[in-house]
């Protein structure tokens, strides 16, 4: 009778201690969603399927470099994409000046599709001539900070066997 008090005790100390943690890094790394499963391949060879990513909140746009790799969510997307900045530029978005950041997963060939905003779509011309989506600065969540592999893997699967997508 003793031996399940004591699983029960572990059970919930290690909830609590789960909890407490994501809440810690919350506020340590300023952002909501400190920890992100990569959910496709279009990242790789940095980044693979099931790989779990430390995030860390970005307060200011000017804290955001070529060769970062970003978070931002995309309007009608289900996840958030993580992908990494090619090229910033700053565009005029409903009548003031915003920066804005070309994005494109490593193992992707071309850059993101341009971003819905209330003004349009939002794009750009590179110098290259290629025309490309760009990212406005509100949209961006985070930076990627460290990744830890294949972690994620299993939450990923039973999400999908659950049919929530993957």
């Amino acid at each position: 009778m003793e031996e399940w008090k004591k699983e029960v005790a572990w059970i919930v100390i290690t909830i609590v201690a789960v909890f407490s943690i994501q809440y810690g890094l919350r506020l340590a790394l300023h952002t909501d969603s400190p920890l992100v499963i990569v959910v496709s391949g279009s990242m790789e060879p940095v980044f693979y399927r099931g790989d779990v990513v430390l995030l860390k909140g970005v307060a200011d746009p000017s804290q955001v470099k070529i060769n970062d790799v970003v978070v931002y969510d995309r309007p009608g997307y289900p996840y958030p994409i993580i992908h990494r900045v090619r090229y910033i530029s700053t565009v005029e978005l409903n009548g003031k000046p915003e920066k804005c950041f070309v994005t494109w997963g490593d193992n992707n060939p071309v850059p993101d599709p341009p971003y819905p905003t209330s003004s349009g779509m939002l794009e750009i011309r590179l110098p290259n001539g290629l025309v490309a989506g760009c990212v406005p600065a509100y949209a961006v969540e985070a930076k990627a900070e460290l990744v830890f592999p294949k972690i994620g893997l299993i939450p990923l699967w039973i999400r999908e066997w659950l049919g929530l997508g993957g």
